[in-house]
């Protein structure tokens, strides 16, 4: 088994998301785009493939993207985006995500690993190298948005984009409200 590192994301790291996300996108045309269309419906139907691919493109080799990648040696395995919450509006738009924040909440919204390399410790990695990289950047708090199962449950990886919660609360965050299923805010306050 090869060693998984991580590193933050690099302006020059187009091609490397490309590589990692395939013609699709990682998920039907996503292109790491979800949170950061503010609206959803036919605003986020007409963005999907292309236009979100062109959007995201911008974004990185403009430096205004923020996240991880995870790779074994010189391959790219992973993808994290965490960044600003102000970068990621559509989070405004879910009731269960709404919360006070301010400009020194991070929000790590997305995760990305390749089906043949899940189960195998990136998305560990990934968590971890977003926590390095948000305190770094002075981040004062992280939220997380895992998608809670009940014992025993198996999700669909298209439904757990978000992760699950035994991937942040190692690092210490924790859960905002009642227990119970589906997605859920975690916060993990920095010092």
């Amino acid at each position: 088994m090869t060693a998984v590192h991580t590193r933050p994301l690099r302006a020059g790291d187009w091609p490397v998301i490309e590589a990692l996300f395939g013609p699709r996108g990682a998920c039907g045309g996503c292109w790491c785009m979800w949170w950061r269309v503010p609206m959803g419906g036919r605003t986020w139907d007409a963005a999907k493939g292309e236009p979100n691919r062109a959007a995201f493109r911008r974004l990185v080799e403009g430096g205004a993207a923020s996240g991880v990648l995870a790779f074994a040696g010189e391959a790219p395995v992973g993808w994290c985006a965490i960044g600003p919450r102000a970068d990621f509006p559509r989070l405004d738009r879910s009731k269960a995500l709404v919360r006070d924040w301010s400009a020194g909440t991070w929000s790590l919204n997305c995760l990305y690993v390749p089906a043949s390399w899940r189960g195998q410790g990136v998305g560990r990695a990934l968590v971890a190298g977003a926590v390095g990289l948000a305190r770094e950047a002075g981040a004062k708090e992280i939220e997380a948005y895992p998608q809670a199962v009940a014992p025993g449950e198996r999700q669909a990886a298209a439904f757990v984009w978000t992760g699950v919660p035994d991937l942040y609360e190692p690092h210490g965050f924790k859960r905002q409200g009642p227990p119970g299923r589906g997605r859920q805010l975690y916060l993990l306050k920095l010092r």
